[in-house]
């Protein structure tokens, strides 16, 4: 089974970032035995603070994994960002394709060759108010299912405590990164299945449950029993804001 090197910059990276974590950050780190030694797979981490990467790629780097982000493909064209994502070996999503499947190519490719590649499944920060997973998208199940790669589920807590969502940082007291990696999770009965939105929907709602489960050991309360969907929010929040206006002009024309 392949695997590839770590490599000169993604070294580089570490030397200059590590140093600075380790002093103003405690670690409680579980999990490792269940990142692959060998061959390519896929991770899905949960997203609360812009601090994440931070700590997710430490505690995956110490197991001599690393990580390969994605990013807009965007990014790689400009001149100085896109250079430092090359050499670091972060992995390009082409959105403008109009193919799903297609966007995900270099992600099915790095993985095919032996690479890990990370995603954040919910697409972006959480907007729960307890910071609990949201519902997620179907890029992360889109791909384990094209290329049938193992998916280990990560839960972090800590990061966000230091840099809330949207908030100020906050590094003292000094906290502490909490990460808990998992066994795979089990996707065996959708890889015969046509990729249809409602299959990936199903399991993407599989990848989320497995997250929310270890989130909710490393934070030690129970997670809620509904997932939060923030456009269902949203379109709840405006159909609220017609419904009192519309009450409100009533009243005035009464």
């Amino acid at each position: 089974m392949s695997r590839r090197r770590i490599g000169f910059w993604y070294r580089l990276a570490a030397v200059i970032a590590k140093p600075w974590l380790i002093v103003f950050f405690k670690r409680d780190w579980r999990g490792m035995e269940n990142i692959p030694a060998d061959g390519g797979f896929i991770t899905v981490v949960n997203h609360n603070s812009y601090l994440d990467p931070l700590s997710y790629a430490h505690f995956q780097y110490n197991t001599g994994r690393v990580p390969r982000f994605l990013a807009k493909y965007a990014l790689f064209k400009a001149p100085v960002v896109g250079g430092m994502l090359r050499r670091i070996g972060q992995i390009p999503v082409y959105r403008e394709s109009t193919d799903a499947a297609n966007a995900f190519r270099a992600a099915v490719e790095a993985i095919n060759s032996g690479e890990c590649v990370a995603f954040y499944p919910e697409g972006t920060l959480t907007r729960d108010p307890d910071q609990w997973p949201m519902a997620g998208k179907t890029g992360a199940a889109r791909v384990a299912l094209l290329t049938k790669a193992p998916v280990i589920p990560v839960a972090q807590w800590g990061a966000n405590e230091a840099l809330p969502p949207y908030g100020k940082l906050k590094l003292f007291p000094r906290k502490t990164f909490r990460v808990l990696a998992g066994p795979p999770v089990d996707l065996s009965a959708f890889y015969d299945r046509e990729p249809t939105a409602e299959n990936l929907r199903a399991a993407t709602d599989v990848i989320m449950d497995a997250i929310t489960e270890l989130l909710a050991e490393v934070r030690g309360e129970p997670a809620p029993t509904e997932r939060y969907d923030h456009r269902k929010a949203v379109r709840a929040q405006q159909a609220a804001r017609r419904a009192a206006a519309a009450t409100e002009n009533e009243e005035s024309g009464a």
